[in-house]
């Protein structure tokens, strides 16, 4: 089954079990400037602040989703038009289901960590990654997925380190003394390099998450985009500072 079929059967699920009115729901998203979604941060080259990605955010009774993505969205309907979105064909409608998959669900307690972390707080985040890794793991090669700069940053410092990333302004350009390679055309080869993979949580809303799913090794998401599904499909989740 497609992994959004299992999002959406499961949201209809809760819906069932939580007799949940979809008609009545109102679900509310819109995009957030870098520094709402993010802050003021000490680094300046998170995607967000760049202009690559924006963060859409979802609000079903008080409660937020986000989502990162690539195509801006405003929405405010039902519950039953956001289950009624394209979401094998449309990356807009694939953030809106997700932004509201996880305010949905962080409203019932399902799932929780669902608003990004701010100021220094990506910092702190990202020091976190070398200790769990060391934790679990001897000296593992670590391909990272998803230009993160401070992740990136900390991580390299105690393991050997590639990253794959999407957009052609960073590929081929050393970033933290660290070449950032194509996400596709190097996919392959940096893959079968990494013993474990630290992969960003928005490959779900373009779908190239479906690239590191199955994958035989460990892989950890980070992020909040990924805080639902992360929770029904049983992927591992690494995000420190987020509320």
């Amino acid at each position: 089954m497609n992994i959004f079929d299992t999002l959406k059967d499961y949201l209809l699920e809760q819906v069932d079990k939580y007799n949940l009115d979809m008609d009545m729901i109102s679900i509310v998203s819109k995009s957030l400037s870098a520094k709402e979604a993010i802050g003021n941060t000490k680094r300046k080259d998170f995607p967000i602040i760049v202009g690559k990605e924006i963060m859409l955010e979802a609000d079903f009774k008080g409660a937020k989703g986000q989502a990162f993505t690539s195509t801006p969205a405003i929405f405010e309907g039902s519950l039953k038009e956001i289950l009624s979105l394209d979401l094998h064909a449309s990356s807009h409608d694939r953030s809106l289901f997700i932004a509201s998959l996880n305010a949905v669900m962080r409203h019932l307690g399902m799932t929780d960590r669902t608003i990004h972390c701010k100021n220094n707080e990506p910092e702190v985040c990202a020091k976190n990654f070398p200790k769990v890794i060391k934790s679990k793991f001897n000296n593992p090669k670590v391909a990272i997925i998803g230009y993160q700069p401070a992740i990136i940053d900390n991580v390299k410092d105690f393991f050997e380190t590639r990253v794959l990333d999407l957009n052609p302004e960073f590929i081929d350009t050393i970033q933290y003394n660290v070449k950032i390679e194509d996400g596709i055309r190097d996919y392959e080869d940096v893959i079968s390099w990494a013993d474990i993979i630290i992969c960003t949580g928005s490959t779900l809303c373009n779908n190239s998450i479906v690239n590191f799913i199955s994958l035989n090794k460990p892989v950890y998401y980070y992020g909040t985009t990924i805080a639902g599904a992360s929770n029904i499909l049983g992927l591992k989740r690494l995000c420190f500072c987020s509320k």
